[in-house]
């Protein structure tokens, strides 16, 4: 089967983890990660940070691969892949990065035509009238000539958002999009997530840390602790859950099975032998 045809099934997940382990060095990150993300959804991976949301990510975009289990994306195996292969999948993942990433020395209109020129064939003159359309449907197409360091930060991650579907993605990939950002520009973000996945029929996966904006336009979160999966369901199921953990996390409460000290020695051991010294 084709890589074009595998990528038209929706029979199967569009996103599936089996068993998937990983670690930087001796520190173990992702412990036996088993989820199944279906076409067309869109998709919150919260949890504390450190707890491997980002490598999660990553490991769906083939930047990393798993130690062990196995990571499927569009019908394929990733660890299948050569490079070439990989490539041709990234095609069809489009990625908005923290705080956007857009090139600083290009314009607007050239950040979004970026990908554009890299892979594909197209004239300038169809490049134009795609990135123009692009920016519209971000409600920018009057900055295209402007710099970044010339647009607030709502307005640079709207242009990385264009830029991100440029190709039309079947996937993108959402990493914390929504820092930094004002209550109006966190809440047309949001909207945009949500408008464009369904205009694109894509399937989009975001990393994030807020919460309540998040949970007005996804379909299901899925929570990581510990390297592992410790919850997961619709937005209603996780603000109604009696879950300790999803409970002290969504409703951002200090106590709570996560703790306010770092592990650590004991204070005790900390500062009795500098008494003593």
């Amino acid at each position: 089967m084709s890589a074009q045809a595998q990528f038209s099934s929706a029979a199967a997940p569009f996103v599936e983890l089996t068993d998937v382990g990983f670690a930087y060095d001796d520190r173990k990150v992702l412990s036996d990660i088993t989820l199944a993300i279906p076409r067309g959804q869109v998709v919150a991976i919260m949890g504390q940070s450190g707890c491997g949301k980002t490598t999660l990510l990553r490991l769906i975009g083939g930047q990393l691969r798993a130690a062990h289990g196995r990571v499927r994306v569009g019908g394929q195996d990733l660890a299948q892949l050569d490079a070439a292969g990989l490539y041709a999948l990234r095609r069809r993942i489009g990625m908005l990065f923290q705080f956007g990433a857009l090139f600083t020395d290009l314009s607007v209109f050239d950040n979004v035509a970026f990908p554009l020129r890299e892979h594909t064939d197209l004239t300038e003159m169809m490049i134009r009238d795609l990135v123009l359309m692009k920016l519209h449907a971000v409600g920018l197409r009057g900055v295209h000539e402007r710099m970044p360091c010339e647009l607030s930060g709502g307005m640079a991650r709207r242009v990385a958002l264009a830029r991100a579907t440029a190709l039309d993605p079947q996937l993108i990939l959402y990493d914390e999009p929504f820092t930094g950002l004002d209550p109006i520009s966190l809440a047309v973000i949001g909207a945009l997530v949500r408008r464009l996945n369904e205009a694109l029929g894509a399937t989009s996966i975001i990393v994030t840390h807020d919460v309540q904006e998040t949970l007005k336009i996804v379909d299901r979160v899925i929570f990581v602790a510990g390297g592992r999966i410790v919850a997961q369901g619709t937005p209603e199921e996780i603000r109604t859950s009696a879950a300790p953990f999803v409970h002290q996390f969504v409703w951002g409460e200090i106590d709570g099975p996560v703790p306010f000290h770092y592990p650590a020695p004991s204070v005790r051991d900390f500062f009795l032998p500098r008494q003593h010294a």
